[in-house]
C-alpha cells in the first residue's frame, strides 16, 4: 500500500514538473509563434540559455516590441547566460522581411553575426558582453543598423551553441542568408534562445506588415 502510494506520488510530482516545463516553454515561444519567427526563420525549440539584448538608453529587446531606427543605430549590448565557460555561442541577427514584407526577395538579410561568445556562470559572476571592454565574442559580420523603408520588419536574433571555439565562419554575402542552412552547415543544432523586435521607418506608427 505504502509502496504504491510512494510510486503514485513520484509519478504525480514528475507529471507536474513536466507540465510546468511545457507551460514555460509555451510562454517563452508564444511571441515567436505569433510573430511567425517560428516557421519563417527557425523551427520550434526549447530555450536553454538566457539571452538579453539592450540598445542605448537601456532599451531592452523583448520579443514583439517595437523600436525605431534611431533606437538601433549602434550595436546592442548582449548578455549570454549559461553555466559552463567552456561553451561558446553564435549570435545571428536577420531580417526575414527584406526589402519589404510583401515581397521579401532578399530574405533573410543578415544584419549581424558574432561567434565565440562565452557563457557566464550566474549573476555573481562578471558578465561577458559582446563589444564590451572585454571584447568577448568575435564580430565576423559587422553590425548593419536596421533601416526599413516599407512596412513593418521583424529583426530576429537567434543564439546557437557552437561545437567548439573558432568553428563558425562568415558567409560571403548578407542577402538571402538562411538561418536554418547556416545552422546545419556548422552543426549548430537547434537554437538555444531567440528574440525579435519590430521596426519600421522613423516616421511610421502603427500600421501593419505590408
Amino acid at each position: 500500500m505504502y509502496q504504491l502510494l510512494a510510486i503514485y506520488t513520484r509519478w504525480l510530482v514528475f507529471s507536474i514538473q513536466l507540465m510546468l516545463k511545457s507551460m514555460a516553454r509555451a510562454r517563452d515561444q508564444e511571441p515567436l509563434v505569433v510573430g511567425r519567427v517560428i516557421g519563417d526563420v527557425i523551427e520550434p525549440f526549447t530555450k536553454s540559455v538566457s539571452l538579453r539584448m539592450t540598445y542605448s538608453n537601456n532599451r531592452e529587446v523583448t520579443s514583439g516590441c517595437e523600436l525605431k531606427p534611431s533606437h538601433v543605430i549602434n550595436r546592442p549590448r548582449v548578455q549570454i547566460g549559461g553555466d559552463d565557460l567552456r561553451n561558446f555561442y553564435t549570435l545571428v541577427m536577420v531580417d526575414p522581411d527584406a526589402p519589404s514584407p510583401s515581397d521579401p526577395n532578399l530574405k533573410e538579410y543578415l544584419h549581424w553575426l558574432v561567434t565565440d561568445i562565452p557563457a557566464t556562470t550566474g549573476a555573481s559572476f562578471a558578465r561577458y558582453y559582446v563589444n564590451a571592454p572585454t571584447h568577448a565574442g568575435q564580430e565576423i559580420v559587422s553590425y548593419e543598423s536596421p533601416r526599413p523603408s516599407i512596412g513593418i520588419h521583424r529583426f530576429v536574433s537567434v543564439l546557437f551553441r557552437q561545437l567548439g571555439r573558432q568553428t563558425v565562419y562568415a558567409p560571403g554575402w548578407r542577402q538571402n542568408f538562411n538561418t536554418r542552412e547556416f545552422a546545419e552547415n556548422y552543426n549548430l543544432g537547434s537554437p538555444v534562445a531567440a528574440v525579435f523586435f519590430n521596426c519600421q521607418r522613423e516616421s511610421g506608427s502603427g500600421g501593419r506588415r505590408m
